[in-house]
C-alpha cells in the first residue's frame, strides 16, 4: 500500500511515481485474474463455472482492470488520463481527484441502498442450513433441454436430484437465486424474497449475497478503491466454485471434485467453507461501506470549501 502526503487542502496526494506503481500492479493482478475468461472468449470455450463471474455479472476485463484510488485521494500530475475513463474525476491544481460530491449528488439513493443493505446483512445472524440447495431448485423438474448450463450434466439422474430437494427443507434467503427457481420449486421455499424485502431477509452466510459484494462494488465506480474491487471479485471467484461444487452439476470436467450436500460429509464441507466466507464477505462488506462514508465526508468536505 503507497502512503501519500497528506495535501493542504485535506486531499492525500501520490506523487505520479507512486500511483502510476500501484496502477501498473493492479493491472497486472486484474490480467491474471481475467486470463482465463480472455482466451475462451478467442478459443469459444466454455468453463461454467468462472464464465458465470463476466455473463451474470456483465463487467468487462478492461473495467476491473482500471485502477482507482478511491475517495480523497488525489493523483499528482494525472492532468493527462484520458477523460473519458475518468467521468468522475476533477482536476485539481496539480493532477486529479475523484469528484465525490458529483457521485453523490449524482447516485445518492444507490449509495443508501448498497450502504443500508451492506450494513444489514453483516449485522445479522448468518445462517448455515441452506447447504446450497438453491442451484438444485433451480433444475427441480426440468427435462434434459431445460436445464441452465447445457455444457455442463447434472451428476444425479433427474429423478434422483428432484428426491434431493424434496428431502431437504429449501429456505433461500436470496432474491436472486430465488427468481431463477422453477415453478414446481417455488412453493417448497420457506421464505418470499424480493427486490423490495431484501434488506430484510439477506444474510451473511448466504454464497451469492458474499458474490453480490462484488457487484455493489462495481456500482460505486471511483469510489471503491482497486485493491478492495479485486478482493471482492477475488471472493466472488472462490465462493463460485463452491456454488458449483455443491449443485446438482457433474464439475468433474473443470477439475473439481463435487461437495455431495446429499451427505452428511458433504453438507458439513458446505458449512466449512460457508462459514470461512461469510467472514471473508463480511470484511468486504465493512470496506465497501467505509469506502461510502469517505465519499460523503469528502463530499461535505467539498460543500464546506464552497463561496457562501
Amino acid at each position: 500500500m503507497v502512503v501519500g502526503t497528506l495535501h493542504s487542502v485535506g486531499h492525500t496526494v501520490l506523487d505520479r511515481h507512486d500511483w502510476q506503481s500501484v496502477e501498473a500492479a493492479h493491472q497486472h493482478r486484474a490480467d491474471l485474474l481475467t486470463a482465463g475468461w480472455r482466451a475462451r472468449q478467442q478459443s469459444g470455450e466454455v468453463d461454467s463455472i468462472e464464465d458465470f463471474l463476466f455473463t451474470y455479472y456483465p463487467i468487462k476485463p478492461s473495467l476491473l482492470r482500471r485502477w482507482h484510488p478511491g475517495a480523497g485521494v488525489e493523483l499528482s500530475d494525472a492532468q493527462l488520463l484520458d477523460s473519458r475513463d475518468y467521468r468522475w474525476y476533477h482536476a485539481t491544481a496539480s493532477g486529479r481527484v475523484v469528484d465525490a460530491a458529483a457521485f453523490v449528488q449524482a447516485k445518492g439513493a444507490t449509495l443508501d441502498f448498497i450502504e443500508r443493505l451492506l450494513s444489514q446483512t453483516a449485522a445479522r445472524a448468518a445462517q448455515f442450513s441452506c447447504f446450497g440447495l438453491h442451484e438444485w431448485a433451480m433444475v427441480y423438474r426440468q427435462s434434459s433441454d431445460q436445464i441452465r448450463h447445457q455444457s455442463t450434466p447434472l451428476r444425479l439422474s433427474q429423478s434422483a436430484t428432484d428426491a434431493v430437494v424434496e428431502s431437504h427443507k429449501i429456505a433461500c434467503s436470496h432474491y436472486d437465486a430465488f427468481r431463477f427457481f422453477t415453478q414446481e420449486a417455488v412453493p417448497l421455499n420457506a421464505l418470499r424474497p424480493t427486490r423490495e424485502n431484501q434488506p430484510a431477509l439477506e444474510q451473511a452466510g448466504c454464497l451469492h449475497a458474499g458474490m453480490d459484494v462484488y457487484k455493489w462494488a462495481t456500482k460505486l465506480g471511483p469510489l471503491v478503491p482497486g485493491d478492495l474491487l479485486l478482493d471482492c471479485f477475488e471472493l466472488a471467484r472462490d465462493i463460485r466454485v463452491l456454488d458449483m461444487r455443491a449443485s446438482p452439476y457433474d464439475v468433474t470436467q473443470y477439475g473439481h471434485s463435487p461437495v455431495a450436500i446429499e451427505t452428511e460429509a458433504g453438507k458439513a464441507e458446505y458449512v466449512r467453507q460457508q462459514r470461512a466466507f461469510t467472514a471473508r464477505s463480511n470484511d468486504l462488506r465493512g470496506r465497501v461501506v467505509a469506502a461510502i462514508h469517505t465519499a460523503r465526508a469528502e463530499a461535505e468536505r467539498a460543500a464546506g470549501q464552497q463561496p457562501s
